[in-house]
C-alpha cells in the first residue's frame, strides 16, 4: 500500500466504513422496512390507459411496418434479389400480425369491461326456519301450484 502512495505521490487518508455517529444500522431498523401497497384490482382508469398506450403502440408499428414493407419492395423490385423479396414477405408478415393484436386487444378490452360489469349474487347456507310439519306443507302448495 505504502509503495502505491509513493508510486502515485499521494498522502493516504483514512475513510471511515460505518454510516453517520459511528454506528451501523440495528437489523429491527431494516426488517420494519414496509412496502407500497398494490391495489389488489386494476382500476377502470388503469385499464383505459392500458389500452389507449398499447393501441397507440400497435398503430404505431403498422404505419411503421407498412412505411418500411413500401422501401423493401421498391427495393426488391430494384434488385430483383430473393433475399430482398424473403424479407418483403417478412415485413409483410410482421404487420399481419399487429393487425391482428390490435383486434385482439379489442376483444380483450370488451371482455374485461364484460367481466367488470356482471354482478353475480350468490346465496350461501340457505337456511329454513320451522318445523318439519311447515316444511312438508310448504313444498306441497308449491307441488299444487306447479300443476
Amino acid at each position: 500500500m505504502k509503495q502505491l502512495d509513493k508510486a502515485f505521490n499521494i498522502i493516504p487518508v483514512e475513510v471511515e466504513t460505518t454510516p453517520e455517529n459511528g454506528c451501523s444500522p440495528k437489523k429491527e431498523q431494516l426488517t420494519n422496512i414496509t412496502r407500497p401497497e398494490k391495489p389488489d384490482r386494476l382500476t377502470k382508469d388503469d385499464i383505459t390507459k392500458d389500452y389507449e398506450y398499447t393501441r397507440g403502440n400497435l398503430y404505431s408499428i403498422i404505419e411503421k411496418g407498412q412505411e418500411a414493407i413500401d422501401g423493401i419492395l421498391e427495393l426488391a423490385q430494384e434488385t430483383e434479389t430473393a433475399r430482398s423479396y424473403e424479407v418483403a414477405g417478412q415485413l409483410i408478415k410482421s404487420v399481419s400480425d399487429a393487425t391482428d393484436k390490435l383486434m385482439d386487444l379489442q376483444k380483450k378490452l370488451k371482455d374485461v369491461e364484460e367481466e367488470s360489469s356482471k354482478t353475480t349474487n350468490v346465496t350461501n347456507n340457505a337456511l329454513f326456519v320451522g318445523s318439519t310439519a311447515e316444511l312438508a306443507k310448504m313444498i306441497k302448495q308449491e307441488n299444487l301450484k306447479k300443476e
